[in-house]
């Protein structure tokens, strides 16, 4: 099995020095024990648009980064995850400009979703779009072919421009499904053992529906893709925004799915120093997760906390880490808000500014993830207790760079000596080793300002304690002589 029960980190390819040689160097010489479950790197192909998330193409590594040798290289030391934006291509793809020039003349042309395999005629219907599940004003864009001077509407879900940068692909052509095995042929040829589907959830347009997670057809092709990954010795992380029953839908069919609720449910319980509600559902929750607490994007609220939180809750939850410095991405359909108008989809922050720069809380936050079954991923500005990047907010006008500083060499240096770190990767060292961790979980009854997790494999046991009225964290674990240990993070 290529997933591993030990941690992962998460980072851009030129996030941790500038590109992928240098990322392997500083893998090797600061991390090498560290990422023992592998290194998760989002998107280093060519792209137009939303920092690799509008790839060109999956055959080749964006030039500026380096080449598939760099990333062969990492994959000697740790294994590699990488994303598929499944759902959509870039503009300037070779495929969608050769749709351009000849539209419907194209060989590429079934590749798209233009509107007439969606409404007759191709034109679309309020009534229709009204329903769905909006990322843009409207979903699709306009586009006037160079050989005919016609206009030809194609399905945009996504993208911030008009027209869109991300194209969607029609998933039920034969020739995007080929497109989609090459890809996945050509990731396992470079040595890649995970693969992440990006925007999985969106892949089916079907009038009367949100056009999201689309049942039964999300399960038709996630058992197509699974068998293709499955036959190149590739594991799929789909990943899935939305109301948590949606989430453990997927767990129900066997699939690994992201713990998108863990994040605000530990920043909550931090921040109100209460831990019911989080004890509460760990003892639910699915175990066959991957959980994070910090990525490129911020912090999930709406829809993926829908009736788990209050709205007036929260409220209060956003308004701290606005005076916090945090940012938020906002919901776009009137539909999926609040009553009351209550619309943060995402709080945009580092992990570490969110919980105020407090390294005890930081701690028994990072505790708390490492102790829920699954498999943790770590952000690289996280691992490095990195804070709020507000000056590359200001300078790009991009709310989401509040949490994607650069680091140099140098700064990676500083940053790997901060006692905060330092604990952290002690932490991070005692989760990848522990043997107990791939045994039995539970969650004690406690005070609601306490925690107490624990996990018990054959004689080997480990416990941790959380004190959150002063943050201060102890595990207590025994060692292979049957020995009590306490361990103070």
């Amino acid at each position: 099995m290529a997933v591993k029960n030990q941690v992962q980190l998460i980072t851009y390819p030129d996030s941790l020095g500038g590109n992928l040689k240098t990322l392997n160097t500083v893998l090797l010489k600061y991390f090498s024990d560290i990422f023992k479950g592998g290194v998760h790197i989002l998107p280093p192909f060519p792209s137009s648009g939303d920092r690799g998330f509008a790839p060109l193409t999956y055959l080749e590594i964006e030039p500026e980064f380096g080449s598939w040798d760099d990333i062969r290289q990492i994959t000697e030391n740790f294994d590699v995850m990488l994303d598929l934006m499944v759902n959509h291509i870039s503009r300037q793809s070779e495929w969608f400009q050769d749709f351009l020039k000849k539209g419907q003349e194209s060989e590429f042309a079934d590749l798209f979703l233009t509107l007439d395999k969606i409404w007759p005629e191709g034109k679309p219907v309020d009534a229709d779009i009204d329903k769905m599940f909006l990322r843009r004003t409207a979903p699709y864009s306009s586009f006037t072919i160079e050989k005919t001077g016609k206009t030809e509407k194609v399905w945009t879900t996504f993208g911030k421009q008009d027209p869109s940068e991300q194209i969607d692909l029609d998933l039920n052509s034969k020739i995007a499904r080929e497109l989609l095995r090459d890809f996945l042929v050509n990731f396992s040829k470079q040595n890649v053992k995970l693969v992440r589907l990006d925007a999985v959830g969106y892949i089916s347009k079907k009038l009367g529906t949100s056009c999201f997670f689309v049942e039964p057809e999300i399960y038709g092709f996630m058992e197509w893709v699974s068998k293709l990954a499955a036959s190149l010795g590739i594991e799929l992380l789909p990943e899935v925004h939305s109301h948590y029953t949606i989430q453990n839908k997927l767990a129900g069919h066997g699939y690994w799915i992201y713990d998108f609720i863990l994040p605000y449910t530990v920043l909550d319980t931090l921040i109100n120093k209460s831990g019911s509600k989080l004890c509460d559902y760990l003892k639910i929750r699915p175990h066959k997760q991957f959980t994070m607490l910090d990525c490129h994007d911020g912090v999930p609220v709406k829809p993926d906390m829908d009736d788990l939180a209050k709205t007036e809750d929260a409220k209060k939850l956003v308004d701290v880490c606005l005076e916090r410095g945090a940012n938020l991405s906002l919901i776009f359909s009137d539909k999926h808000k609040d009553k009351d108008g209550f619309d943060v989809h995402q709080i945009r922050g580092s992990y570490y500014s969110l919980l105020n720069c407090d390294d005890d809380a930081y701690l028994a936050a990072r505790a708390i993830q490492f102790f829920a079954p699954g498999i943790p991923q770590v952000y690289y500005v996280g691992l490095l207790a990195g804070e709020n990047d507000v000056e590359n907010v200001k300078l790009t006008g991009e709310g989401r760079e509040i949490n994607r500083h650069n680091y140099t060499v140098a700064e990676i240096d500083e940053s790997v000596h901060k006692p905060v770190v330092q604990r952290l990767l002690s932490l991070i060292r005692f989760r990848n080793e522990y043997p107990a961790f791939n045994g039995e979980f539970k969650v004690t009854d406690t005070s609601d300002q306490e925690i107490e997790l624990s996990w018990k494999k054959d004689q080997m046991s480990c416990t941790l304690h959380i004190d959150l009225k002063t943050y201060k964290s102890l595990i207590t674990y025994t060692d292979t002589t049957g020995n009590t240990l306490n361990y103070t993070l």
